[in-house]
């Protein structure tokens, strides 16, 4: 039998919510929860709950199924309209709550997320952030400062605290442990939370964090544009872009010691593809030099008409690939609009620069002017750039951030290095940062969670539960790279629903299959390599003996 999934394009959050995580304490015994108790909730006045006055519109017991435990399952929302759906174990709960964040534009309380936590005894809660809409609708936010509030940083923030109470409430024992992992926008959630309310979460991972909405969508609007012809036509095919990629690679690939298809350390890779433009007599296994442009433009990230960058730079050598169906549609799709063109769209029109009208499109943006006001739109509220964590480090709290290489979208690696550098340079120097927050920078790792290409199915929330509840800080990370034959086996037990523009393509299918991974990994699945991720700056490096393919080959070196 075949397990139905929502098939969104590329978002993290779409393989972030069907990554199963690592939930590896042993659930204690707790007394068995009646029914009559679960729907009892259902009645129970919430609404004193300080700061988060609740209602809860369902309860009701979800039996057991397979190796899926029994839970009762709440539905509710905090006043006015943030939603949110809170799974609870009827049994042998571990006295932990977990949280999960939303992608794109949220909207939605989907629980799949919280299948395995559950199955391992976690109190599981998450939230639509305070409206209802699509994974990149904006409509919602046109003349709702509310919700937009909501979304910015109010939502999570009141759902976590009705979620403790409703929790505590329903076991007589409020947790003693809560931890929160988003990516994405549910990233700059991550963040959020350590900055505005350092109190929620003794544990945070932040996984690719649009920190800086705004610039980061604007960055994405530049990507876009870049990439279209003068007739808004791609500009660059699939053969493209795999031309630019394995040129990038065939100058950068060794850096870690290993040909490996990844690169350790791309800002110190100097890839030129201009090099790549057709000489005299050539025309193919070459590029234009419109298309050259295209490509550094990407690079280089926005500018004004000066030349001046507006932001950090843009996407990194070798990512290429991955542009494909965010920025460009070179592939066979049912549609001819990239998914980041439709995200940024909607995210300019309705909550950036509303007056304009619902008629604007991403080629009105001006790069000279537009920038300029965000400082008094609701861009203010969608920035996650404050780097003063004193308050979450006084309070025990321990944050791991992690930023693939070869993402990008809004979550560019260049602003995630920066915001951490930033936060060292606040809190007092790279040792004293580390004692509570640590970036991770994961080579080959696009916009999502794991990737199939690179060593990035990793025990994430192990190493944050070792560190917050047992002191062991990670000094390094192991992550693994699965079989793909594998995975496309698996894939066919994963049927994915046609509704968005990757379904059916072979390589998403075994994406999803990649998230339905559990840690500790079975022995039985054929792992391909291993590398060590080391916390930023330090990378890994081949020691020259030894099996590359075995992380513990690897040393720890500084750029």
């Amino acid at each position: 039998m075949k397990t139905t999934y929502l098939s969104v394009v590329g978002n993290c959050m779409a393989i972030v919510g069907l990554v199963s995580l690592a939930w590896a304490d042993t659930p204690r015994s707790t007394p068995d929860v009646s029914e009559s108790r679960c729907n009892a909730l259902a009645s129970t006045n919430f609404s004193n709950i300080q700061d988060a006055p609740t209602q809860v519109l369902e309860a009701k017991l979800i039996a057991a199924s397979g190796d899926a435990a029994a839970f009762c399952q709440v539905q509710g929302y905090v006043m006015p309209n943030v939603g949110f759906k809170l799974l609870l174990p009827a049994s042998n709960w571990n006295h932990k709550l977990f949280e999960f964040g939303c992608g794109g534009s949220c909207g939605l309380t989907d629980s799949q997320e919280c299948e395995e936590p559950v199955r391992k005894g976690y109190a599981c809660i998450v939230s639509d952030t305070g409206h209802r809409s699509a994974m990149y609708d904006g409509l919602w936010a046109d003349n709702n400062l509310q919700a937009q509030v909501d979304f910015g940083y109010r939502g999570i923030h009141v759902v976590t605290v009705s979620g403790k109470a409703v929790t505590e409430h329903y076991y007589g024992k409020a947790p003693e442990h809560a931890y929160f992992m988003g990516g994405s926008t549910g990233g700059r959630q991550a963040l959020v939370e350590a900055q505005r309310f350092p109190w929620d979460f003794d544990g945070i991972i932040a996984l690719m964090p649009w920190i800086d909405d705004t610039a980061s969508t604007m960055t994405e609007a530049w990507a876009v544009l870049a990439l279209k012809d003068k007739d808004g036509k791609p500009i660059v095919s699939h053969s493209d872009l795999q031309l630019v990629h394995d040129a990038a690679l065939a100058k950068c690939d060794m850096d870690d010691g290993v040909k490996d298809g990844l690169i350790a350390n791309p800002l110190a890779c100097h890839f030129d593809p201009t090099d790549l433009v057709c000489k005299a007599g050539k025309s193919s296994e070459c590029i234009t030099q419109a298309q050259a442009e295209a490509v550094k433009k990407v690079y280089v990230g926005p500018t004004n008409s000066k030349g001046e960058r507006t932001f950090v730079r843009g996407a990194m050598p070798a990512s290429e690939l991955n542009w494909e169906g965010y920025l460009v549609n070179t592939m066979p799709v049912p549609t001819s609009t990239p998914i980041v063109e439709v995200w940024a769209t909607e995210y300019f029109r309705y909550m950036i620069m509303p007056a304009r009208g619902s008629s604007w499109e991403l080629t009105h943006f001006d790069f000279d002017r537009d920038y300029k006001i965000w400082g008094t739109t609701s861009e203010s509220l969608l920035n996650a750039g404050n780097p003063d964590l004193r308050r979450f480090k006084a309070a025990g709290g321990k944050l791991i951030i992690i930023q693939g290489w070869n993402d990008p979208l809004g979550a560019i690696p260049e602003k995630t290095i920066d915001y951490y550098e930033t936060v060292e340079r606040t809190m007092g120097g790279r040792a004293a940062t580390q004692e509570f927050v640590r970036l991770f920078m994961v080579p080959g790792m696009a916009h999502c969670y794991p990737c199939l290409k690179s060593a990035s199915v990793i025990d994430y929330l192990g190493y944050l539960e070792a560190w917050g509840e047992h002191g062991k800080a990670p000094d390094k990370m192991v992550g693994a790279h699965v079989s793909e034959s594998y995975l496309a086996a698996q894939a066919a037990h994963v049927e994915v629903s046609p509704i968005g523009p990757q379904s059916g393509i072979p390589e998403f299918n075994k994406l999803i299959a990649l998230g339905h991974l559990r840690f500790p990994l079975d022995p039985a699945i054929p792992v391909t390599f291993t590398r060590p991720i080391y916390p930023y700056p330090t990378y890994a490096k081949y020691s020259g003996s030894g099996d590359p393919n075995q992380a513990g080959n690897f040393v720890p070196v500084e750029p």
